[in-house]
């Protein structure tokens, strides 16, 4: 074998163990959304990216180098998670704390300045969450993750099904019987049915039947089943 292609199998399977490597550890880290991490939890994941990276390029270095920094992100990681849950003081100083940037609709300019924000951002944030005056604004915080979280006055409050006079069903999560043609044996035990009488409710003979049925699920309020049919 050539040595360009002992460095392609190289390439190859570094780039499979960098990525099962990252895969196993951002599991174990727990899932975030991006607009959910801090500051140290997006320097971290930056960090450990860059590391399977380079792992995945660099045939020259041992892999198992790369596995160790990789772990080593990770640990931090853990033991700053572990720390932050032990005190709230602990907590603000390893992740910072949620600012108040308007209070009883006023800007507080000493926590915008804290924020790294102008009044221009802080426009834009409230315009995200769908309210384009200030004077909407009760109170808003920008929380460690970047986001603002706002609170408008009573009178921009959005209206709720209790506000209303009328009688609202209780909420329930459908049971899913049959998902892109195959019967969901968990989602009939649920309700406590079997397969013979889904095939009834579908007017069908046996799973063969199915084929053209996208999703099949039973309303517990109605206790009827929805069907969507495959568009051909």
């Amino acid at each position: 074998m050539s040595e360009i292609s002992m460095n392609i199998c190289k390439v190859l399977l570094f780039s499979t163990v960098s990525f099962a490597v990252l895969f196993v550890f951002s599991k174990l880290l727990g899932k975030k959304q991006i607009a959910q991490l801090d500051f140290v939890d997006y320097a971290i994941g930056i960090s450990m990216g860059s590391i399977a990276a380079d792992m995945a390029f660099d045939v020259d270095e041992p892999w198992y180098h790369f596995v160790i920094a990789m772990a080593v992100f990770f640990v931090l990681d853990m033991l700053i998670s572990f720390i932050g849950r032990k005190g709230p003081f602990l907590k603000r100083i390893l992740k910072g704390k949620p600012l108040v940037v308007i209070y009883e609709g006023k800007l507080n300019y000493e926590n915008l300045k804290k924020s790294k924000l102008d009044v221009n951002d802080l426009l834009a944030l409230c315009r995200e969450k769908g309210y384009f005056d200030l004077k909407q604004v009760a109170y808003a915080l920008f929380e460690t993750s970047g986001e603002l979280s706002v609170m408008p006055i009573g009178e921009e409050r959005p209206a709720v099904t209790k506000d209303l006079p009328i009688e609202i069903q209780r909420a329930a999560l459908p049971n899913y019987l049959v998902i892109d043609g195959r019967v969901s044996d968990s989602g009939l035990s649920e309700i406590n049915k079997d397969r013979e009488w889904l095939y009834s409710q579908l007017s069908v003979n046996s799973e063969n039947d199915l084929k053209n049925i996208l999703l099949a699920s039973y309303d517990n309020n109605t206790q009827k089943v929805d069907v969507q049919q495959k568009q051909n």
